[in-house]
């Protein structure tokens, strides 16, 4: 353990910037790693505002941040995937290997799983990060630092597009045009959506969205997304809906979008349990699916965005450094309709 600078959340609507013990030597199977960038997520905003999410709750200084891309610095014993020099993004959840949901392949919902900043788990705001190699993932030359702290957020899109098993020329509906919802919309674009309706109350967001060709913004407080859904698929309905808002409201009326035998993806996560009409679900047989997180998608999104297929550059709002961390999170907080991702650029160690 080594005393280094980092961010800090103290308790429930307290940050600071000050040193704290944290590893600094990399074990065998791990590599060190000079953060470049680090974004600011809903989560760690929740967590600052709230002081828990679920059954995770802050009682002790947690270290902020999980989506980061930087530059290897040292190696462990046995490290062969990866050398110095390297640029790099982390996948942030290390599960057991020898878990059952690890054998079965679905690690991501592993509850042994260590996830960065986390309760008890410190993040990656701070200088240097010891990290498991497996997670590590080398980034493209034609990728920056910023657009690596970006692909933890569009694997979540990338998993969302997975379980909806779409089916090239499919028509999709995203709820929510934030981080999550838009990367969702370009996951789906990229699966091989023809077209995918991006539901929202902020014009701005929405905005955003629609610099995507195939995205069709619709405003929730001009329209009705339903007739809006069936006038654009002929009364029949979308094939895929991906509630990604968290809103309970959202519910309401959710099975009215998707086409008989569709698919409804929930990804946004309401902080209360929600009703919902489960016989015009099964008298429709949607299928439902969920999200938590993702497994398998870094390699997939890293080169969807290599291959320029993929890019998220547009959703880059705004870039503080480390410095200023504290006025980038409490900017997070005030949830400007124009901001999508905000991020933190992370001092120069060379």
């Amino acid at each position: 353990m080594s005393k280094v600078r980092a961010l800090v959340l103290e308790r429930q609507n307290e940050l600071s910037l000050r040193d704290i013990d944290l590893p600094q030597e990399p074990g065998p199977g791990e590599v060190r790693i000079r953060l470049h960038t680090v974004g600011v997520c809903g989560s760690d905003v929740h967590y600052y505002t709230h002081g828990r999410i679920g059954p995770f709750v802050v009682d002790q200084p947690m270290v902020l941040g999980h989506e980061a891309a930087g530059t290897v610095d040292a190696l462990g014993e046995g490290v062969t995937n990866l050398k110095v020099g390297d640029r790099v993004c982390m996948e942030p959840g290390i599960p057991d290997p020898n878990s059952k949901a690890s054998r079965l392949g679905l690690y991501n919902v592993d509850p042994a799983v260590r996830f960065w900043a986390t309760p008890p788990v410190h993040g990656v705001l701070t200088p240097y990060v010891v990290h498991a190699a497996a997670y590590t993932f080398k980034l493209p030359d034609n990728v920056s630092f910023a657009e690596g702290a970006m692909v933890e957020p569009f694997a979540v899109g990338m998993q969302a597009a997975a379980k909806a098993k779409i089916a090239p020329g499919d028509t999709a509906v995203v709820l929510g045009a934030g981080p999550i919802g838009t990367m969702v919309a370009i996951a789906a674009l990229a699966g091989g959506c023809a077209r995918v309706v991006v539901a929202d109350l902020a014009q701005p967001k929405l905005d955003i969205a629609a610099r995507y060709q195939g995205v069709i913004p619709v405003n929730i407080r001009e329209k009705d997304l339903v007739a809006e859904v069936m006038r654009l698929t002929d009364g029949w309905g979308a094939d895929v809906v991906f509630e990604c808002s968290g809103s309970p409201k959202a519910w309401e009326n959710l099975f009215s979008l998707p086409r008989p035998a569709g698919t409804v993806v929930a990804v946004g996560l309401p902080v209360a349990p929600v009703p919902f009409d489960v016989s015009l679900a099964s008298t429709r047989e949607i299928r439902i699916e969920t999200v938590f997180r993702y497994a398998h998608q870094y390699e997939r999104a890293i080169a969807l965005m290599g291959s320029g297929k993929v890019d998220l550059k547009p959703l880059i709002s705004a870039t503080f450094p480390f410095e200023e961390a504290i006025a980038a999170f409490d900017r997070a907080v005030e949830a400007r309709p124009d901001d999508v991702k905000l991020q933190i650029a992370m001092p120069d160690q060379a």
